[in-house]
């Protein structure tokens, strides 16, 4: 490690353990592409800094501006290296700090490196050799002020304007991929359109798992064009006709544009019966293969039908496709781990304007993709499911560590790393995860009175 007495005191603070997911030459990448630059020579708050601020946030939400601060701060101390003179800013000043920032840097940042972390060995990862991905929404309450409810808007008897973040995510590792951030009311402020932003991230060894409520026709054909395989819910009320048996339950059939009249349908239906292709038709129709089946043990006879471009029965027969598709519980498990173990259960975020709420919110996706990252490694390294490690005990072990000294070692990193990589997986069940079929609900709390 370079001598702290030849290296400013204020660049020697980072995210410990985690900077090798968040890495500072990424960062000057991104605040020199964006033109950002500190105020002033030897600021106490230059940019690189306050993007790991932005992050720390995230961390540790349970705590203001000042005890983030001493949070990351804490090393410095601990090396012997603080200077008594030097003030801890205000929340005034790390506020204008932030906005000095901006949201682009922050979003620009995850954008860079959001990328899939599972490996080969990593398990429940892919499909017929198909990465699992998939996309679901989730929404934040905001800070109750006029500029957040006149961008985001206010939900129908809400108390507090809401921000809707849609993400795409890697199913094994939980790491997001991409993320876009709207209102809750409005044009545009549904999951489709999100997701009609975030399709251009798929690639050819990926299969995306969607739930119902996704599907529109554009979004299917746009998304089919990437060169992904898709695996969709529909509701049961959507006419779907059966053209071919593919021998597995599972069947051919067509998607209709909604603008395609019904004559022009039952022409392309006759047509492929008869074994045409329909190549050039494809802004009327589009070819797919149905999976319709109930899940035994809900008690009632809800029917799920899957759509899917994985054609070959032989490869990806219908019973396999029906098992891959209850991944998708992992998305929510993900949204979960932002919304309540680390931001904490009914908190609204601390943002009061629109531009530092989207700020505030890539924080949290850069932090939990940091942790998700660190926790995937951990789970390959030791032959773990990455479903079995503990979020909300593995991200408190993290935090703490990231005020550890020697995390910031390069001679002693791979030690603490080592730590706490045996220490978040300690006890883990090494079977692994079910997945899951029942809808989420939410239970009552017990007393403890109660046994």
């Amino acid at each position: 490690m370079k001598d702290t007495d030849t290296v400013p005191l204020i660049d020697q603070i980072s995210l410990g353990v985690l900077t090798s997911s968040v890495p500072r030459d990424d960062i000057e990448v991104v605040l020199g592409e964006h033109g950002v630059r500190a105020k002033r020579r030897g600021g106490s708050l230059p940019p690189h800094v306050m993007m790991y601020y932005v992050i720390a946030m995230a961390l540790h939400a349970d705590l203001d501006y000042e005890g983030v601060w001493r949070k990351l701060t804490e090393p410095l101390r601990c090396w012997g290296t603080w200077d008594p003179s030097w003030d801890i800013p205000t929340s005034g000043g790390i506020t204008q700090a932030r906005q000095r920032l901006g949201f682009e840097t922050v979003k620009a940042l995850f954008e860079r490196i959001a990328v899939p972390v599972s490996e080969l060995l990593t398990t429940n990862v892919f499909c017929a050799g198909k990465r699992l991905v998939s996309m679901d929404g989730m929404v934040f309450d905001l800070f109750d002020s006029t500029a957040n409810r006149e961008e985001f808007g206010t939900p129908t008897g809400g108390a507090f304007p809401q921000a809707r973040v849609v993400t795409l995510t890697e199913s094994a590792s939980h790491v997001s991929l991409g993320a876009q951030i709207s209102g809750v009311s409005g044009k545009g402020s549904g999951d489709r359109s999100a997701a009609a932003e975030l399709v251009g991230l798929l690639e050819s060894d990926m299969l995306l798992i969607c739930d119902a409520g996704f599907y529109s026709f554009d979004l299917w054909s746009k998304a089919y064009e990437t060169g992904a395989e898709l695996l969709w819910r529909v509701g049961d009320i959507m006419e779907l006709p059966v053209l071919e048996s593919c021998g597995d339950g599972s069947y051919m059939t067509l998607l209709f544009n909604p603008t395609t009249p019904k004559p022009q349908r039952a022409q392309l239906i006759h047509l492929a019966g008869g074994g045409d292709d329909l190549v050039g038709e494809e802004g009327r129709v589009q070819w797919a293969r149905a999976i319709e089946y109930e899940v035994d043990d809900r008690g009632f006879g809800e029917l799920i039908c899957l759509l899917t471009t994985c054609f070959e029965p032989k490869h990806t027969p219908a019973g396999m496709l029906a098992h891959v598709y209850h991944q998708r519980w992992q998305h929510e498990a993900a949204n979960r781990e932002i919304k309540t173990q680390m931001r904490g259960a009914g908190q609204i975020l601390r943002s009061r304007s629109p531009e530092m709420v989207r700020q505030e919110i890539y924080g949290y996706r850069l932090a939990h993709y940091a942790v998700c990252a660190f926790l995937c490694q951990a789970a390959t390294e030791t032959s773990i499911d990455p479903g079995r490690i503990k979020f909300t005990n593995s991200i408190r072990i993290i935090a703490d560590r990231l005020a550890d000294p020697d995390a910031f070692s390069p001679d002693r990193q791979h030690r603490i790393r080592a730590e706490i990589i045996a220490r978040v997986t300690a006890k883990c069940n090494r079977n692994p995860v079910r997945h899951r079929s029942y809808p989420r609900v939410v239970k009552r709390t017990r007393p403890n009175l109660i046994r």
